[in-house]
């Protein structure tokens, strides 16, 4: 049978390590379904770091703005290539010689 992941705030975390010093280590992890090293392991960081230690290591990053961040690299390298293009072109009409109107 899979167990599905739980994902504890840093207020929860919080919250079970106050409970795990008021009613023991053993019987909260029993209560939370939590292996004592992840309780060893929460206390560590809030013992070295404090509440902050508790926060995620990583960032999930919104989809949403992952797309638009895609847009915007896109955008970038149009934009280069364009402005690549013209000055290009601006060199290559330096270097030509100029065309003489006839006269009639």
């Amino acid at each position: 049978m899979k167990r599905e992941r739980r994902i504890f705030s840093p207020e929860d975390r919080l919250a079970i390590l106050q409970e795990g010093q008021r009613e023991g280590n053993v019987v909260t992890c029993r209560k939370y379904h939590l292996s004592p090293s992840l309780y060893a392991k929460w206390r560590t960081k809030y013992l070295s770091k404090g509440v902050e230690g508790l926060k995620s290591a990583y960032k999930r990053i919104d989809p949403e703005l992952r797309a638009l961040e895609e847009e915007n690299e896109r955008l970038k390298r149009i934009i280069a290539r364009q402005a690549l293009e013209i000055e290009f072109k601006s060199e290559l009409l330096k270097k030509s010689p100029v065309l003489t109107k006839t006269r009639r």
